[in-house]
């Protein structure tokens, strides 16, 4: 296990080289001059200049990556072009309500959507199977910030059971104010996750209940939600746990989405604004650590594999 842990660690390192290579050819290869958007609209070309030179633009690309590098093998991502602040501090300072709403997001994702896929496997051909299905198919296909529009309006505007935007801090103004703030971005974000869960579930559940061991099980007159919860769904818990692995990919997307929409200041703000400014250090810091979280998520994910399976050795 030591081993297998050791080696996925040190696989990681070429992995991020390439994402490294790739994203600061890719900034630096497309149409846009931060220097000019800093200088303002009535610059002249030696304004532009000037700050192009103080940020080190003006340099060869092979140079400005070689001191990029340098940098981060020190673990310093860089220094904001716009607010003069090291990438680091600005991530610390907007991790929060990010880390918040994808924990959120995960737990009442697999809340609704285990127990959802389970029944509708259990209840094949009904009309809550043919309802997961309807529901799974429409969850991919509605884009995240109309579903965030429409809960806006029906919930917030309408009905004003809950606030229209904004984020409370659950460490400074309670635990129910953050929860009130939370509900309609963790709605909007968890659809496309519940939808994506709830179909492997459900297939993943369907194929086990057809094995030889759940009809011993029930010839020996176990009850039949012993039989979907210890012989049904812990085995087919591997596939489960593999798509929730899968759908932190769409969840790191959909938070730049949702946190535009609800005004949330974390990391997903913070992409949004750094993009439209082409602060390049800033983009290139959060893609990295976007990266690399989804690389320690998918580990953890393999690693729990020998907990769901004791088959599985590594």
């Amino acid at each position: 296990m030591l081993r297998y842990v050791l080696m996925r660690v040190l696989a990681t390192v070429p992995v991020m080289g390439v994402v490294a290579v790739f994203v600061f050819l890719m900034l630096r290869l497309t149409p846009g001059d931060p220097a000019a958007v800093i200088a303002g609209d009535y610059a002249t070309a030696e304004d532009v200049a000037r700050i192009r030179e103080q940020l080190g633009l003006n340099q060869p690309i092979p140079v400005q990556f070689a001191k990029w590098v340098g940098a981060l093998l020190q673990g310093d991502l860089g220094t904001s072009i716009f607010t003069n602040l090291p990438v680091t501090t600005l991530i610390a300072q907007r991790l929060e309500p990010t880390l918040l709403l994808s924990l959120s997001t995960i737990t009442f994702a697999v809340l609704v959507a285990v127990p959802l896929g389970t029944v509708a496997a259990w209840r094949s051909g009904s009309l809550l199977d043919r309802f997961v299905m309807l529901f799974s198919v429409t969850g991919f296909s509605v884009p995240v910030f109309v579903l965030g529009y429409i809960l806006v309006y029906v919930l917030a505007m309408w009905l004003q059971w809950l606030p229209v935007q904004g984020y409370k801090s659950p460490f400074e103004a309670g635990f129910l104010a953050f929860l009130r703030h939370i509900a309609l971005p963790t709605m909007t974000l968890s659809v496309i996750f519940i939808a994506l869960i709830a179909r492997m579930t459900r297939a993943s559940v369907m194929e086990v209940l057809e094995e030889d061991y759940i009809r011993t099980a029930r010839a020996k007159g176990q009850n039949e939600l012993r039989v979907l919860l210890r012989h049904a769904l812990r085995n087919a818990a591997v596939p489960i746990v593999t798509v929730i692995g899968i759908g932190i990919a769409l969840l790191i997307g959909g938070v730049v989405v949702t946190e535009s929409v609800f005004n949330i200041p974390g990391l997903g703000r913070l992409v949004l604004d750094a993009v439209l400014a082409r602060d390049y250090p800033i983009i290139q810091g959060l893609i990295l650590f976007f990266s690399f979280v989804y690389i320690l998520i998918n580990l953890i994910i393999d690693l729990s594999y020998t907990l769901l399976d004791p088959r599985i050795r590594y």
